[in-house]
Order: C-alpha cells, then structure tokens, then sequence
C-alpha cells in the first residue's frame, strides 16, 4: 500500500515537471536580420526627418532674418536720402556765416554758440537703424549668406557707424572753449563743415548706392 503510494507521488511529481516547462520557438538568421533592418531603418528615418525639420526651420528663420535686414535697409535709405538733403541745407548756412561777419555774430554772441542757426533740427536729422542686422548676426547668419551680401552688409552698417559719430565729432568744435571765442568763430566754422564733409555728407551718395545693391541681393535671394 506504502509502495503503491510512493509511485502515484513519483508519477504526480514527473507531471508537475513536464507541466512547468517552457516552450522555446527557434528563429532564423533571416528573421533576426530583417528586424536588425527595420530598427536601422526606423533610426535613419528618424534622423533624416529631424534633418529636413531642422534644415525648413532654419530656412525660414534666415528668410525671416533676411527680409527684417531688407525693411531696415529701406528705411535707412529713405532716412538718409533725407538727411543728405538736410545736410546740404547746413553746408550752405556754414557758407553763408563764413562769408558775413553779421551772421559770425547772431551764431556767436556773448560766448554763447547757437548750433541752431546752422543746424536747425539737429546734427543729425535721423538715427540710422542697425537693430535687425545685430539680431540676425546674434542667430549667426553670416554662414548662411553668400560672401558678396555679407561683404556688402558689413560695409554699409560700418559706413553708418561713421555717420553716427558726427554728433561727436561736431560736439567736440563747437563745445570747446576755444569755439567760444569771437576772433576763432571762422576756424570754428571751418571745422564743423569739414566734419560733416568727411563723416557724413560726402558718404551719403555711395551709402544710397549701396543700399540699393544690397536690397537687390537680398530679394535675388529670399
């Protein structure tokens, strides 16, 4: 009876074996290798879709920068073309007191100088924008452009930088002690006019040029 048992537990035993086994299903070479393939493919499709989303965003930031740089082009020409106008207006009043020890007077009175008489509206009658050229060279497009447009950029936000230093330049004569003195009014003068010559006046015609060309760039380019 204890023998009959032993063998019903050994029997019950080898089946609890055969029931906790696993069932392994083998796979081929080719199996293995086309899922391989398909993460690969998966990975570069991926990577590639990341490049053209990265590369239409960049292009749209440029062509966005670009027409930014465009409109403060316009706008800087038509200011300058203003004050170029302006300007011959003061280059002629300069003449003009140079030549009348009267007006010499009303421009220089009791060690008071008055910039008005020759400067109505100022040194300068516009501040030239250089706002949407710093911007675009802050998100570092000047890789993205062709040389001749940087070239062309670089030296017409340079020779507005020249322009601006006018104020100064003019600041510099006419508050000077020595300005202030009847028998110097002459040298004075001299040297306003030949400040606005050399640091404004005489660049306007090229700078109008250059804008000019520069616009034509970009539009050729967007």
């Amino acid at each position: 009876m204890e023998e009959k048992a032993q063998s019903n537990r050994h029997k019950s035993i080898k089946a609890d074996h055969k029931a906790a086994q696993h069932v392994y299903v083998l796979r081929d070479l080719k199996e293995y290798l086309g899922e391989s393939l398909l993460i690969v493919f998966s990975v570069l499709l991926a990577l590639f879709l990341t490049e053209f989303i990265n590369d239409q965003h960049e292009k749209s930031q440029t062509k966005e920068l670009l027409n930014n740089i465009k409109e403060e082009l316009i706008k800087n020409k038509q200011a300058e073309q203003e004050q170029y106008v302006y300007q011959q207006g003061i280059l002629r009043r300069i003449d003009s007191v140079l030549k009348d020890p009267v007006l010499q007077k009303k421009v220089l009175t009791n060690g008071e100088f008055h910039l008005n008489y020759i400067a109505p509206d100022g040194i300068l009658l516009h501040d030239l924008s250089r706002v949407a050229w710093q911007v675009a060279q802050s998100h570092n497009i000047t890789p993205k452009l062709e040389f001749k447009l940087v070239e062309k950029l670089t030296d017409i936000y340079d020779q507005q930088t020249r322009i601006d230093k006018l104020e100064d330049k003019e600041a510099d004569v006419f508050l000077n002690y020595e300005s202030r003195k009847p028998e110097f009014i002459r040298e004075t003068l001299i040297l306003m006019r030949d400040n606005y010559r050399g640091w404004a006046f005489d660049r306007a015609p090229a700078l109008i040029k250059k804008y000019d060309e520069a616009i034509k760039m970009i539009d050729k380019g967007l």
